[in-house]
């Protein structure tokens, strides 16, 4: 029997190191996971290709998908729609993958009131200094977005207690090989087991 695969959801602050992580434990296992793809409205930046960072559509294809029940979860942000397409997800999961979705705080919530099963992951560096450090250390924003990133971190570390596990991104090697240890155990869940629990209850009835 093909186990079906967990749907685990990664969140974190700006600057924890979700991507640097989310690359590591694709490359370390990557027969056994799948990174979902989110499509979007917005317009593709430079280097960015349709199917590997997003799904790029029109503003009317997008409301397709919400009309047709096409989506886990979708958002707008600055005018632009986000959303995680269904089929690919349940796809990977019936062939046994465990998918995994980067996404903010609001969709991952809605993921789980859709899919009570779904691991929720929160990345966070081991302090705020250090947060602050890693922005600044990427060179690449003006201050005055970094303040802006801080002020955005203070509003999601409300939601923290909602998350079912907390990875503290200190040593890289070691938080990957914790989400992937903790991504693994949820396959002996009796959540996860529950066509198993079914066919092993019909048996002893039939003995």
């Amino acid at each position: 029997m093909t186990k079906k695969g967990i749907l685990a959801v990664v969140s974190g602050f700006s600057g924890a190191g979700k991507g640097t992580l989310m690359k590591e434990l694709l490359q370390a296992h990557k027969d056994q996971y799948a990174l979902s793809v989110s499509a979007t409205t917005r317009q593709p930046r430079a280097g960015e290709e349709h199917g590997r960072e997003y799904f790029f559509v029109t503003k009317e294809e997008f409301e397709q998908m919400i009309r047709e029940d096409a989506l886990i979860e979708y958002a707008c942000y600055v005018g632009n729609y986000y959303g995680t397409p269904k089929s690919y997800v349940l796809e990977q999961m019936e062939a046994g993958r465990d998918v995994i979705l980067e996404i903010e705080i609001q969709g991952a919530l809605k993921v789980k009131e859709r899919f009570p099963d779904t691991l929720l992951l929160f990345v966070t560096p081991p302090s705020a200094a250090e947060l602050e450090n890693r922005l600044k250390g990427r060179g690449t924003e003006s201050s005055q977005v970094i303040r802006s990133r801080l002020k955005r971190a203070v509003e999601e570390s409300e939601f923290m207690e909602k998350y079912d596990y907390i990875l503290i991104n200190d040593d890289l090697h070691a938080c990957v090989r914790e989400m992937h240890e903790l991504i693994q155990v949820q396959h002996l869940r009796a959540g996860s087991n529950k066509e198993w629990i079914e066919k092993i209850k019909e048996e002893l009835r039939s003995l």
